[in-house]
This record gives structure tokens, C-alpha cells and sequence, in this order.
């Protein structure tokens, strides 16, 4: 009876897992390590074992990039409030050479960004950071030769816990977070 009672438990659990998520990917993310906001080393050896969400923005962005980072701190506080743990988000800075470790942890401030829990990557090339989003998120990321603007997405990405992009979501405009809140939870 006891082992009866542990295959219906298995069952009835299988009912909330990945099996869940609608319309999910599975595009592997590569070993990275870069400089975060306080001037240290972080990167997927950091992320081993927890689900996170990633974005690509700027600081000196003035259109997409406030409304992204304000949903994503949004999404943050609703992980918090609903109690859902071992959770990281992941902001890449796609404009490396402006956006120093002091320009990025000024720009988080801004938005209430908790750094227990989120984290703002820049130090590397801006042929680094196109070929990056681009290989793992399949996103583009361009930054004209001219001007300062960087041509780029507005998602968010749902990482599960081996390291692998599960589902993209509207960061910009309209923003599901019952959805997302849904999918994080399915993947704990």
C-alpha cells in the first residue's frame, strides 16, 4: 500500500512540473563568468541549481530599457511576496564599454533592484555580449557604429536550473507575470 501511495503521489506531482509550461524551448546557455555590479566575478557556475530571468539592457537606453528593468524589479517583488525562493535575475548590460561597474549599480539603484537576489553584468566586449545573447538567447543585440543607441530585444528569459533558456516573455509592454510566476514555480 505504502509504495501504491508513493507512485500516486509521483503522478499527481508530475501534474505540476515542466510538463506545464506552454510553449517552452530548451536552448542550452554556455558557461559565461563576468564582472558584476561590485566590480566581481559572477556567472552560471553562480547560477547552478536555480531557476533565473535575464534581460539585455543599457544605462544610457531611454525608451525600452527604464520599462524593462522597472517590470523586471516588478517581477522580483511579486517572487518575494508569493514566498518562491532560490530564484535569480540577470541583467547584461549590452553596452559594455559605457556602462562601467559604478554606471550599472547607479542605474539598479535606481530601479530598487535587490542584489540578494539580482545581479547587473558588464566587462566584456561588445562583440562579446552580440555573440552571447545571440549563441544563448537568440537575441539580437547590435550597436551601430554611429550613435549611442544599441539595437536590441525587449524579453525576458526563464532559465531553468541546468542552465538552459526555457521560455522568452514580453519585458517591454504587457507583461505576464502570472504567466512567468507560473513557469518559475513549475521549474523549482
Amino acid at each position: 500500500i505504502l509504495s501504491m501511495f508513493f507512485v500516486i503521489g509521483a503522478f499527481l506531482l508530475t501534474g505540476c512540473n515542466q510538463n506545464d509550461i506552454k510553449n517552452q524551448v530548451k536552448w542550452p546557455v554556455k558557461d559565461f563568468s563576468f564582472t558584476n555590479q561590485d566590480g566581481k566575478q559572477f556567472g552560471s557556475s553562480d547560477l547552478k541549481g536555480k531557476v533565473w530571468v535575464a534581460d539585455f539592457v543599457y544605462t544610457s537606453c531611454k525608451d525600452v530599457c527604464p520599462p524593462m528593468t522597472f517590470n523586471l524589479s516588478t517581477l522580483q517583488k511579486k517572487v518575494k511576496e508569493q514566498g518562491i525562493h532560490n530564484v535569480k535575475f540577470v541583467s547584461f548590460s549590452i553596452d559594455p564599454t559605457v556602462d562601467t561597474t559604478e554606471k550599472i549599480k547607479k542605474y539598479a539603484g535606481e530601479f530598487n533592484a535587490d542584489f540578494k537576489s539580482w545581479t547587473f553584468l558588464t566587462g566584456y566586449s561588445q562583440d562579446k555580449i552580440e555573440n552571447f545573447a545571440l549563441k544563448n538567447f537568440k537575441a539580437l543585440v547590435k550597436k551601430p557604429d554611429k550613435g549611442d543607441e544599441v539595437i536590441h530585444g525587449t524579453d525576458f528569459y526563464l532559465i531553468d536550473k541546468e542552465g538552459n533558456v526555457r521560455k522568452t516573455y514580453s519585458g517591454f509592454d504587457k507583461v505576464p507575470y502570472t504567466e512567468i510566476l507560473h513557469d518559475i514555480k513549475a521549474l523549482q
